[in-house]
């Protein structure tokens, strides 16, 4: 609820007859009906985190090692088993988001779970996200050249939209190379440097530089990348004894590269991707970003962990993700027609990627 209190307080501080600067165009009623919704569901309810992530973990991790320990299996049995190995692990992979926003203290240990049972296996510890993906939230920053999640596909050739997707095919390749080969070397400072500004984030803009944490952040960073570095390692020793089969390496790889593709085309419809990298009010913001509520069902698949209700979590980052879908009713039903609200409202995925297909290569660009 940071950049909705920011705006509040903007506004308390201005005269009633002028909006405060940088406020102009904002959706007062929108923010303060939101900033009131999110005090009274604020509350994080632990049950649903690790209830979500293990049974996640176990449909992921147990249909994956079904589809490796049953290679007789004919091609319908073997591609339901890839289908839900993807799905459930892309949706155990998306936790990372939910630990970027919460305090230790919310859900004890979970940080700590997620990153052995997903964020080490997936090789996405989630030190990659954590300090990243919350300057994405910053009103001061985003869409502008300094979000590390923004890259204004709309003002693009149409290129830059399959290419954007194809690209995350290939992460697994990447994260390996980050991990096994990679990360020993950044006992030389130089790498070091090179490796911990621009390949340890989770995001999406090229000019992006990351500056390492301090204190206890840097000290689980450190852990976190050591422990990575060994299982990729691990792996890839046993993948060249034999103690691990190609089929079986190669099934990891693929359902990883899957998933990461799933996540992509998600991110292509997360926002309208159309600001200049101008400072947007947070009307704009959440404007340029995407719900896709229901009664669609499929964004439960294709946008998991309260990712279908993107824009709203602009507004409440801070809220946690069971409680979205009680946030987003109760602004439907208290904000009218009129209100801004409702225009991050979109029915369907395919409907925000052909709008950005539209837009992309126009004459603007």
């Amino acid at each position: 609820m940071t950049v909705i209190a920011t705006a509040l307080r903007a506004a308390d501080a201005a005269p009633p007859a002028a909006k405060p600067p940088g406020m102009a165009g904002e959706d007062m009623a929108m923010i303060t009906l939101a900033a009131s919704i999110g005090r009274e569901l604020g509350a994080y309810r632990p049950a649903i985190y690790w209830a979500d992530t293990i049974a996640s973990a176990v449909v992921g991790w147990g249909a994956l090692a079904a589809l490796i320990l049953l290679p007789g299996l004919p091609v319908a049995g073997s591609a339901a088993l890839a289908l839900v190995a993807v799905l459930a692990l892309y949706r155990l992979g998306s936790f990372i988001h939910e630990i970027t926003h919460m305090k230790e203290a919310s859900v004890p240990g979970y940080r700590l779970v997620w990153n052995l049972i997903a964020g080490i296996p997936l090789m996405i510890p989630s030190f990659m996200y954590e300090g990243v993906h919350t300057l994405h939230h910053a009103k001061n920053r985003y869409g502008t050249v300094r979000d590390p999640e923004y890259m204004a596909l709309a003002l693009k050739p149409k290129l830059s939209v399959p290419l954007f997707v194809a690209v995350a095919a290939l992460g697994p390749i990447g994260l390996i190379i980050r991990w096994a080969v990679l990360a020993p070397l950044t006992l030389i400072p130089p790498v070091r440097r090179f490796v911990h500004a621009r390949l340890s984030a989770l995001s999406i803009n090229p000019e992006f530089r990351r500056d390492p944490p301090e204190g206890a952040a840097l000290r689980r960073w450190h852990i976190m990348e050591a422990a990575t570095s060994l299982f990729v390692i691990a792996s890839l020793a046993g993948v060249a004894t034999g103690a691990i089969g190609l089929r079986a390496f190669g099934l990891w790889l693929a359902v990883l590269s899957a998933s990461m593709v799933l996540n992509q085309v998600r991110t292509l419809a997360a926002h309208l991707w159309e600001n200049d990298g101008s400072q947007m009010s947070i009307t704009a913001q959440y404007l340029d970003s995407v719900n896709v509520p229901p009664p669609a069902l499929l964004p439960e698949l294709w946008a998991p962990v309260g990712l279908r209700y993107h824009a709203l979590h602009h507004l409440l980052p801070g809220l946690p993700y069971h409680a979205l879908p009680e946030a987003h009713r109760r602004l439907v039903a208290g904000l009218p027609q009129g209100s801004a609200y409702h225009g991050g409202n979109h029915k369907t995925l395919a409907g925000v990627i052909a709008r950005l297909w539209a837009e992309a290569g126009s004459a603007r660009s």
